[in-house]
């Protein structure tokens, strides 16, 4: 899994050790602290009607000035370890697209992440790679142990890049946006903790591991179970067996679920590694072993509402199964 978030996001590098000179990357950005050469750039970004009403710190127009005096302002909080504000810009070109950071509570235990991207680049990901990419610094090095993160309730964009880069949701509230004096807009407060952060949860769809058997009865028959209405894939038949526990071995964490949902005892020595299933759904890749056994304890009985099916391999192909366990049936079929 740390092969796949690098690979989405990089991994940290920084320019030197000082925070002045700072770079993070990611497979397409730089943040780099923002320059006074930034200054006409930031303006003519963020000088948008669009990014202004979503920040409450920003009016509009923008004034040129506020650009000079805001980038001067992170300079100073950085120096201060306050705040540490970013550029982020395009890796291949060095252009500006937008600015991204984090500022500091006294106690440094806290953290609020803010970032906004010219309009041109919304919807291509970007947001995605900065959130994770300053969330992964910031728990890596800094002494945070929450990031915060406040968004216009109608920012639905924003909303999709934090849930999906690991932060909940912890309330909602009214906040006060320079762009329309004397209102209190509607704001939704989300918050990514040390222990609760989910960068490996990302654009790139997640790894669910499995453990599945092929119970063989003296017949020679295989025991299928159909999942119950209520749940996903209702309906369709697949092998007994179910998700790992953590520290679980696979073994082990079989023999537990056929007893959940079967009501038999197997002992792990007679589980034999046979083949893996790997399939990619819409939300997330299953990798699943399985495993055969012919010696049980007990007569299966559906213990969660599941419909039962002692099935002859050649008549597997006549259940309708989920996509990752029909591949399953010419290797059972031919092994046995």
């Amino acid at each position: 899994m740390d092969d796949l978030f690098d690979s989405l996001v990089g991994t940290v590098n920084a320019a030197e050790d000082t925070a002045a000179t700072l770079v993070l990357r990611t497979s397409r950005l730089e943040l780099r602290p923002l320059e006074p050469s930034d200054a006409p750039n930031f303006h003519r970004l963020i000088n948008d009607w669009e990014i202004c009403r979503k920040l409450p710190d920003a009016p509009f127009p923008y004034p040129a000035d506020l650009a000079v005096d805001w980038i001067a302002a992170a300079a100073t909080d950085r120096a201060a370890g306050k705040a540490a504000q970013f550029a982020v810009v395009d890796a291949s070109s060095g252009a500006l697209i937008g600015c991204a950071g984090l500022r500091l509570s006294k106690d440094k235990k806290t953290a609020d992440l803010g970032y906004w991207l010219g309009r041109a680049f919304w919807r291509q990901g970007y947001g995605m790679e900065v959130a994770l990419r300053l969330t992964s610094w910031a728990f890596a090095t800094l002494s945070v142990l929450k990031i915060t993160a406040t968004v216009a309730a109608d920012n639905d964009g924003s909303v999709a890049v934090l849930s999906r880069a690991g932060f909940l949701p912890t309330g909602k509230g009214a906040q006060e946006f320079q762009c329309r004096p004397g209102a209190k807009l509607p704001v939704r407060h989300f918050a990514l903790t040390r222990e609760t952060s989910l960068v490996e949860v990302t654009a790139t769809p997640s790894v669910l591991l499995v453990v599945a058997c092929a119970l063989i009865d003296a017949q020679g028959r295989i025991l299928l179970a159909r999942r119950p209405e209520g749940k996903k894939l209702a309906g369709l038949w697949e092998f007994p067996g179910g998700k790992m526990n953590p520290g679980e071995t696979p073994e082990a964490a079989l023999a537990r679920e056929l007893h959940e949902e079967l009501g038999i005892e197997v002992s792990p020595k007679h589980l034999a590694p046979f083949v893996f299933a790997s399939h990619a759904y819409e939300s997330f890749h299953l990798l699943m072993p399985v495993f055969l056994c012919r010696k049980w304890r007990g007569v299966p009985k559906p213990r969660e509402g599941q419909a039962l099916a002692w099935v002859a391999p050649d008549r597997l192909v006549e259940y309708p199964m989920p996509p990752a366990d029909r591949p399953l049936i010419p290797m059972l079929r031919d092994f046995l």
